[in-house]
């Protein structure tokens, strides 16, 4: 639990200066319009294609979780034994259609799944508490030193930097925000506090409610049903079933935003001459990115049709694969989006006190580094490595590459302007 913490504590730093230059930043673009403001536009454009890689990638890469938790749940009431890559394909199909509708059809959607995943969450955290804790009542993990430098921290605080990713999303929708200079600021505060306090309480509560002296043993033999198990214990069979789906609908829930924050940086690079025009059409009845959607469709379709004929295993080599590059990507971008940050704010002294502009930045760059390190460590056992191989070599080439696109294209498109 305290991995959630010290997540959320560097965030926090790094969103000060994030925001305090929102205001500089008019556009949407959220980490690449940053970056092109404050290192130029080389570097913002390979920020950019950056976020493309690191986004397409986990958003094809979760529909490799959705497939089978799906199948699972549907053999599990009795329903046909079916591939996974069908009920990805199912998933996929209402995932594009909500893209190609408007925000607010998506959006209604996401809030339903959200606050029904988190309420139900909230009722085991409540059952355990108020049944004063586990076997061995409340854990003292969160607050013993021993307990929280015990293991492997760094791989802890690696899980809890990806639990946030998508926190900066908020400035993508800069847009189709009425007042973005006063809403998109506490939108990314009220995001980072809700999910690190829901992680951190959460995740506590389900360590006393297992019990601290067995909760390692328990995920170790089950890993894929200790919620579901402690949440049957606690608030009986019918909290089990309930769990059970909205695990899916979760999965689900996180590809449709991944799919929107796709579309949307597609749309708003076609809007600055990178990609062609057509893909900067808003939908002329519903108003969405609708090209830009189907594009980024027609990517992750490809690369799951690609890991269904290559017969790779959907959750240790697709999802695996494809959350390394993720993970690392996105660690990349908050980095250099801080760097950035420091290098506009350098230069001009407007922006808000120097807290916000200098030092809350420079901290938070600080912890970035501390993360990027310690995912660059751990890099082979996120794709199932032993140590650097192919695969963990591919993922760094892989973003090396997208990255060097940036001046490549910059040179070839002088008229682009990404902020």
């Amino acid at each position: 639990p305290f991995a959630f913490v010290i997540a959320t504590a560097v965030l926090l730093l790094f969103s000060a200066g994030y925001t305090s230059m929102t205001r500089f930043v008019p556009s949407a673009g959220a980490f690449y319009s940053y970056v092109d403001k404050g290192l130029g536009r080389s570097a913002g454009l390979g920020a950019a294609f950056v976020a493309l890689l690191a986004y397409l990638a986990l958003e094809a890469g979760v529909f490799g979780l959705f497939g089978p938790a799906l199948a699972s749940l549907v053999e599990s009431y009795g329903g046909p034994a079916l591939p996974w890559w069908v009920w990805a394909a199912l998933g996929f199909a209402v995932v594009v259609l909500f893209g190609y509708r408007n925000i607010e059809l998506s959006g209604k959607v996401l809030a339903v799944l959200l606050l029904a995943e988190v309420a139900i969450v909230l009722a085991l955290d409540a059952a355990i508490l108020f049944s004063g804790g586990g076997p061995e009542g409340l854990a003292a993990g969160i607050i013993s030193p021993a307990e929280i430098l015990s293991g492997a921290p760094g791989v802890g605080i690696l899980f809890a930097i990806l639990s946030f990713i998508g926190f900066e999303a908020t400035a993508v929708f800069r847009d189709e925000a009425r007042d973005p200079d006063r809403t998109i600021p506490k939108a990314t505060y009220i995001s980072l506090l809700s999910i690190g306090g829901f992680y951190t309480l959460s995740s506590w509560l389900l360590i006393s409610g297992v019990g601290q002296s067995a909760v390692v043993a328990e995920s170790a033999e089950n890993p894929g049903t200790i919620l579901q198990t402690t949440t049957e214990a606690y608030l009986g069979a019918a909290g089990g079933h309930i769990i059970s789906l909205l695990f899916v609908t979760s999965l689900f829930a996180c590809i449709l935003s991944f799919h929107n924050i796709v579309a949307r940086y597609i749309f708003q690079l076609a809007s600055r001459d990178v990609f062609a025009p057509r893909f900067s059409v808003p939908h002329a009845r519903y108003g969405s990115p609708a090209s830009a959607s189907l594009a980024a469709a027609g990517v992750v379709a490809v690369l799951n049709v690609a890991a269904v004929l290559l017969g790779l295993d959907p959750i240790v080599q697709f999802y695996t694969w494809l959350g390394g590059i993720s993970s690392v990507g996105i660690v990349l971008l908050l980095v250099l989006a801080s760097v950035a940050v420091l290098a506009s704010f350098t230069r001009q002294e407007r922006g808000g006190s120097t807290w916000r502009r200098r030092a809350a930045p420079a901290l938070g760059l600080a912890g970035l580094l501390l993360f990027l390190a310690i995912i660059l460590q751990n890099l082979p056992t996120l794709v199932g490595e032993e140590s650097y191989g192919p695969f963990s070599f591919g993922v760094l080439a892989l973003l090396v590459l997208a990255f060097a696109a940036g001046p490549v294209v910059a040179r070839a498109k002088s008229t682009v302007v990404l902020h």
